[in-house]
């Protein structure tokens, strides 16, 4: 049996929610099919002790949600989204960490950033490569105000994994 990042983020995932449920951190789980606006319904699915309430929706939902008129935020760094990111007409990429000799640093202009281009009552899906810099971003644009946010599942692996419309430079299509 070969590596699979689809696995990786999984348990990625599942590492970090029992890390949040250990730490006394209500876990609620929602079916996000069952409504048609599963951020604004009023369930929680997560809440990662961070300040704010996260609501994660699987990717299934956040394409659903995209192709509705959602923005969607990469948070990935500029090389990563370069390589390829999903395909969706409101696209923006604020990098919510930067890599350095020494390691990944948050970017300190995260929030200006998103400001700048984004209003507090904009619906948006944020995203990256596996979904955890997304839940800790989508943590703190709720802490700093923004109503209607949340966190895609499985990230950019999980939206290429269930085959959905990607963009990649000329020279890969």
């Amino acid at each position: 049996m070969g590596f699979s990042w689809a696995m990786f983020s999984r348990v990625l995932f599942l590492v970090l929610l029992l890390t949040f449920y250990s730490s006394g951190a209500e876990v609620v789980t929602v079916d996000v099919h069952a409504t048609k606006d599963p951020i604004n319904s009023g369930h929680k699915y997560l809440d990662v002790s961070l300040g704010a309430e996260v609501v994660t929706v699987d990717v299934h939902a956040s394409k659903d949600l995209i192709n509705s008129g959602h923005k969607y935020l990469d948070v990935r760094t500029v090389e990563e989204f370069k390589k390829g990111h999903v395909g969706a007409d409101k696209i923006l990429n604020i990098p919510y960490l930067f890599n350095t000799p020494e390691g990944r640093v948050k970017n300190p202009q995260f929030l200006s950033e998103v400001s700048s281009v984004c209003n507090k009552e904009d619906q948006i899906i944020v995203g990256c490569q596996s979904g955890v810099r997304s839940l800790s971003a989508t943590a703190d644009l709720l802490s700093a105000g923004f109503k209607h946010v949340s966190n895609m599942g499985g990230g950019y692996l999980a939206w290429v994994e269930n085959g959905f419309l990607v963009q990649k430079p000329n020279a890969e299509l």
